[in-house]
C-alpha cells in the first residue's frame, strides 16, 4: 500500500511525474508541481486523452482557444486526445498533487 500524498520530494526545481500504474492504452499518473507552468509558447498535443484532478492546490489549464480552467481541490478535467492545452500557473507557496489518466478510446 502507498498513500498519494507520501513521498513527495523536498526539492521541487522542476515538475516531478511518476507513474502509479500502466497497462495497455492506460496510464495513471502522479505529478506535483510547485509554481511551475509551461513555457511561454509550448503546447501538449497528445495522442491519448487526458483526466486530471487536482487532488491539492491549484492550477490552471490554458486551451489553444484562450479558455482558461481553473482547478481547485477535487476539481477534474477530461483533456481529449489533440485539443492542445498547456499549464498556465500552479501555486508556488504549496505543492499542487495531480492525478493524470491517460487513456485511449
Amino acid at each position: 500500500m502507498t498513500n498519494i500524498f507520501k513521498g513527495i520530494p523536498n526539492e521541487l526545481s522542476e515538475e516531478f511525474f511518476e507513474t502509479i500504474a500502466e497497462h495497455d492504452q492506460v496510464k495513471i499518473e502522479r505529478i506535483i508541481s510547485k509554481g511551475h507552468k509551461s513555457p511561454k509558447d509550448f503546447w501538449y498535443d497528445q495522442d491519448q486523452n487526458e483526466w486530471v484532478i487536482i487532488l491539492k492546490g491549484e492550477a490552471k489549464l490554458e486551451l489553444e482557444d484562450g479558455q482558461v480552467i481553473h482547478l481547485k481541490n477535487g476539481d477534474y478535467y477530461n483533456i481529449p486526445a489533440h485539443l492542445k492545452h498547456r499549464v498556465a500557473w500552479t501555486q508556488d507557496d504549496a505543492e499542487t498533487i495531480w492525478l493524470a489518466v491517460f487513456y485511449s478510446t
